[in-house]
């Protein structure tokens, strides 16, 4: 049986732009329009609300003018109102040709809001869509509250039907306004209207103040919606519309007797770029766009991975143009290590392996955060010191800084199981340290290296702020090495690289 085509109608550009805090730009509305339509392939767009500003109408001049010449004008539409033609001349000056009529669909709305009985609301409607037919404009119809009439004035929500059926309508669109429906009640609500006008075309129009948008648009699909309008992030009022990622994907997996035209792939990217232009964050673990959504963390998932992919499922993350990660934490163990070491093209030991795994739960429990190019720096850090006999141990200290006051540091050492303690002050802290360090060396006799070069930095690529290295440039004599020392602050990091020094040489 061949599947049934459903319309995916974006509406990021106005009922997203509706989002507390969020105002796109002509520019960018232009951008994201030209990419929903030519890059994610949806079937139309909803781009702004007539009369609203005059940024608004240049971005629909803008965007009209781009469309007509792509010849994908029809698929732009504009938000109007019952407004005696006023949002029909507007539209038609910025260019659209399409307009999405906002009408009353629940008798609380009629009664409390607009204060009209039916027929003349009715007749009002009935004008402005006469008069769009007459400007060769298309007409979509909004019926506002719709679920809220269903529960509670079905028959008015039919009495409008039945209008609306004799009238020039391209689509009835049926937005749950408030987000109140269950799954149960979109399915009956739907499958009853569709069996009752099935000349008509109808779209769904869901919002998440329940979290149910997904779970009621795959209901909607049950009943023989037409239509589906959906958000990039689902972004929207209150808690936002039903996500554009998430539905694709269960559309594409759940529902084979349904077809839709877009391309899985540029999902992720475009749901970067409208987090980029508004500044609403996508939250880590959002569906199929969430930075952790394809990351194993647990190492037995990792393991599991290499084990006939004990642990994927059909959401693969090459679908949608991403690829999986593997965390590094206290909870990742040696599979997750092991996925991440293959990606940068190195191989260790099971020994050397199990002495990376500990550093890494280690920082795992003090809450770093370990990026996969922070490894190469762990294993040099590790191995470095494999195999090194240790005599000199830096058991405690304590730092000092405050302003107008020179740092001091105070110093517990056990050197060969003996345990000396010195203070000092310096120009920093670590210059402090180092100077305690030298009254217990000169009076051991001892001398110590010079240090020669001090040098800071991060791994490179790193986004995590879990690691620095130091590495400390020393001179004895003619001979000069290094050491290296790494921790997430920089003084320590440092004063590991001295112990390491202290028992090379010392």
């Amino acid at each position: 049986m061949k599947p049934r085509r459903i319309e995916i109608m974006d509406t990021t550009l106005r009922d997203g732009e509706q989002t507390s805090g969020v105002s796109f730009t002509a520019p960018e509305k232009l951008t994201l329009a030209r990419l929903l339509l030519e890059e994610l392939q949806v079937d139309r767009i909803e781009v702004a609300s007539a009369r609203v500003s005059d940024g608004e109408y240049e971005s629909v001049r803008q965007i009209a003018s781009w469309a007509r010449e792509a010849g994908m004008l029809p698929k732009i539409e504009v938000l109007s109102f019952v407004d005696d033609g006023a949002s029909l001349e507007w539209i038609h000056k910025a260019g659209g040709r399409t307009q999405n009529l906002l009408t009353k669909g629940s008798m609380n709305h009629l009664t409390h809001q607009l204060r009209k009985t039916p027929e003349a609301h009715f007749k009002a409607v009935g004008a402005v869509l006469s008069r769009a037919e007459d400007m060769d404009i298309r007409s979509n119809v909004y019926l506002e509250d719709w679920s809220n009439g269903m529960r509670e004035s079905k028959e008015y929500v039919f009495q409008f039907l039945d209008f609306l059926q004799t009238q020039p309508v391209d689509r009835i669109l049926l937005p749950d306004t408030l987000g109140i429906l269950t799954p149960e009640e979109t399915f009956t609500y739907l499958n009853e209207i569709l069996g009752r006008y099935p000349d008509l075309h109808f779209d769904f129009h869901g919002h998440n103040d329940y979290d149910l948008s997904v779970a009621n648009v795959l209901e909607a699909l049950k009943a023989g919606i037409h239509g589906l309008h959906l958000t990039v992030n689902g972004m929207g009022e209150r808690a936002g519309n039903a996500p554009l990622s998430s539905v694709v994907a269960v559309i594409n997996d759940f529902l084979p007797e349904v077809e839709i035209g877009v391309c899985e792939s540029s999902l992720y990217k475009v749901s970067k770029l409208v987090s980029a232009f508004t500044g609403i964050g996508i939250p880590s673990n959002k569906p199929i766009i969430g930075d952790n959504v394809f990351t194993q963390t647990a190492g037995i998932h990792a393991d599991g991975d290499n084990k006939k992919n004990l642990y994927f499922n059909n959401l693969l993350p090459e679908r949608f143009g991403r690829k999986r990660k593997y965390a590094l934490g206290k909870t990742s163990g040696k599979a997750n290590i092991q996925k991440n070491l293959q990606e940068l093209g190195l191989s260790l030991s099971d020994a050397e392996l199990k002495l990376v795994t500990a550093r890494i739960i280690e920082l795992g429990d003090r809450k770093e955060r370990v990026t996969r190019e922070d490894l190469p720096y762990i294993i040099s850090d590790v191995l470095g010191t494999e195999g090194q006999p240790q005599q000199v141990f830096i058991r405690s200290y304590v730092l000092t800084h405050a302003k107008g006051l020179q740092p001091t540091t105070t110093v517990f050492l056990e050197i060969e199981g003996k345990t000396y303690e010195e203070n000092a002050r310096g120009d920093g802290q670590f210059d402090a340290f180092m100077n305690a360090l030298r009254k217990v060396y000169k009076d051991l006799n001892r001398p110590l290296p010079d240090l020669i070069d001090y040098a800071v930095r991060i791994p490179p690529g790193s986004n995590s702020d879990a690691l620095c290295e130091t590495v400390i440039t020393w001179k004895t004599g003619k001979r000069e090495f290094t050491t290296r020392g790494l921790d997430s602050d920089q003084t320590v990091s440092a004063i590991k690289a001295t112990e390491k020094m202290l028992n090379r040489c010392c």
